[in-house]
């Protein structure tokens, strides 16, 4: 499994990388696996402020219906359209195509809440 050192990670299985004050946010390599086949991604907060730890969407996939959690708090600014045609690109590309949203934050000290790869690897029993 992959876990870039440049991302920090949730208890949840978000990612988040962070540029300025948006954090793009997706699932990890370990989400999708587990999830399986995902099938269908559901985003209705676009445009919403939203605190820590908040529902932002779902993942469907195959076996299973997860809720995805804003790991910092911010205005949800855009889905990723690629997933909404292609949600399988979640599977393939959890880092990079596959990313689900980017958020406006609104408290950047949250982020020292997140984990880091070592720490992510380390919950996960990597």
């Amino acid at each position: 499994m992959n876990f870039p050192d440049n991302l920090k990670y949730t208890k949840d299985h978000e990612w988040v990388r962070v540029e300025g004050n948006v954090a793009t946010i997706g699932i990890t390599d370990f989400a999708q696996g587990e999830l399986g086949d995902i099938v269908y991604v559901e985003i209705n907060t676009i445009g919403e402020l939203l605190g820590h730890e908040a529902i932002f969407g779902t993942v469907e996939a195959v076996k299973t219906v997860s809720d995805l959690f804003m790991p910092v708090s911010g205005e949800v600014l855009e889905m990723n359209e690629t997933i909404d045609a292609n949600p399988a690109i979640v599977n393939k590309d959890p880092y990079g195509e596959g990313w689900l949203v980017r958020v406006s934050m609104t408290n950047t000290a949250e982020l020292n809440d997140l984990l880091d790869a070592a720490a992510y690897k380390e919950l996960i029993g990597q």
